[in-house]
């Protein structure tokens, strides 16, 4: 027995609602005569990737005295070159994250700065004997972004060697999430 179409499928149509030219192929979104829209378009699907939980590598400020120059001069001032060293290392934020790097400077007036990780493209540790002695060091990143070309991580009291493997390794792990690919300029 022949049934009729299928009410809850739609009918391809077979000439423009607006200016009753004839369509060429069964279902499209533009008419080819006129211009005027044939309903919504065939959608795709988009794949959506679950948002990244953004981990925390590390976080603090400089250290008030952060190699031994700043701690003779302390000594040699009584304390006061202290009160300018404290100031200073507290008006500078450090936060490295596995997605980003942000560096919040001032005391009234205040300047973020925010670089994406897959945006670094080179690593220096830079330990010098005098910030050593004091258990600091210095991590420099060479980035590809227009407005900061260099982050520079100075006087961190923390272990700088892990720092950087655990920030490269979050930065290759960052690219392939992201796909992006970078190639090395002659």
């Amino acid at each position: 027995m022949p049934r009729g179409p299928d009410p809850r499928k739609p009918r391809p149509l077979r000439a423009c609602p607006h200016c009753d030219a004839p369509l060429s192929s069964p279902a499209p979104a533009i008419c080819a005569a006129c211009g005027g829209s044939l309903g919504d378009p065939p959608r795709r699907d988009v794949k959506v990737t679950p948002p990244v939980q953004e981990r925390t590598l590390f976080e603090g400020s400089p250290a008030a005295i952060g190699s031994v120059w700043e701690l003779l001069l302390t000594i040699v001032t009584l304390g006061l070159a202290a009160i300018y060293f404290a100031l200073r290392a507290r008006s500078t934020v450090y936060k490295v994250t596995t997605t980003r790097i942000v560096v919040e400077t001032g005391i009234a007036n205040k300047k973020i700065e925010q670089v994406d990780l897959y945006r670094v493209v080179d690593f220096a540790v830079l330990l010098p004997l005098d910030q050593r002695l004091v258990g600091t060091g210095t991590l420099v990143l060479e980035t590809e972004d227009r407005t900061t070309r260099e982050v520079r991580l100075e006087r961190i009291r923390t272990d700088v060697r892990k720092l950087y493997e655990e920030l490269r390794t979050a930065r290759d792990a960052d690219r392939s999430r992201r796909g992006v690919r970078t190639m090395d300029r002659v």
